[in-house]
C-alpha cells in the first residue's frame, strides 16, 4: 500500500514545534531545577539572642538572628535588611554590613536554618549614642523584637557602631 505524504501548513508545524520546546520558563530555571522564592518572614520562624551583652560603655557585644524555614525552599540573597528604632519609631538606625563581609546566597529547603550576627558596642546614653527600642528584621516583610542590649555608640560621624553580618547557613 503506497502512502501520500500530508501537506501541512508552514504555520502549524512551527507551532507543533514550539509547544515541543522546553524554554526552561516557568518555574524552572534552565538547568531544569526549581526556582526558590525570596524567604519571606510568613514562611520562616524567627529568634533573637542568646546575645553576648555588652555589659559597660565600651565594650563589644553580638546579637544573633536564627530563623528555620517553615515552608517551600527559599531564597536569601544579599545581607540581611536590618535597622533599630528608637521609642515611638521616632528615629531609625540602618545596620550595615560588617566591614569586609561577602553576601551570599543560600537556598533553604523546609526545615534548613541560617543565622546572621549583629555586632554593636555599647555606648554612653547622652554622648550621640542611639537608644534603641526594638530591632527591625526585613524579609519580605517586617519582624520586630525588643532591644534589651544598651544604647548603640555613635561612631564619630553620623553613623552607630553596630554592623550586620552576611546570612550564614546553619547545621550540616
Amino acid at each position: 500500500m503506497r502512502t501520500t505524504p500530508l501537506a501541512v501548513p508552514a504555520a502549524l508545524t512551527a507551532l507543533l514545534l514550539l509547544a515541543a520546546c522546553d524554554t526552561g520558563g516557568g518555574d524552572e530555571g534552565g538547568d531544569g531545577k526549581r526556582e526558590s522564592a525570596a524567604c519571606s518572614v510568613d514562611t520562616v520562624s524567627m529568634e533573637v539572642g542568646p546575645a553576648s551583652i555588652a555589659p559597660a560603655a565600651g565594650d563589644t557585644g553580638e546579637v544573633p538572628v536564627g530563623f528555620t524555614n517553615q515552608s517551600a525552599t527559599c531564597t536569601l540573597d544579599g545581607f540581611p535588611e536590618v535597622r533599630l528604632a528608637g521609642a515611638g519609631d521616632s528615629a531609625t538606625v540602618e545596620v550595615p554590613p560588617a566591614e569586609g563581609a561577602k553576601a551570599q546566597k543560600l537556598t533553604l529547603a523546609k526545615g534548613e536554618s541560617a543565622s546572621f550576627t549583629l555586632t554593636y558596642e555599647r555606648g554612653t546614653p547622652g554622648d550621640g549614642a542611639f537608644d534603641a527600642e526594638s530591632l527591625r528584621v526585613d524579609l519580605s516583610g517586617t519582624r520586630t523584637f525588643r532591644w534589651t542590649y544598651g544604647p548603640v555608640a555613635a561612631d564619630g560621624q553620623t553613623g552607630h557602631k553596630i554592623s550586620v553580618s552576611a546570612y550564614q547557613q546553619v547545621g550540616d
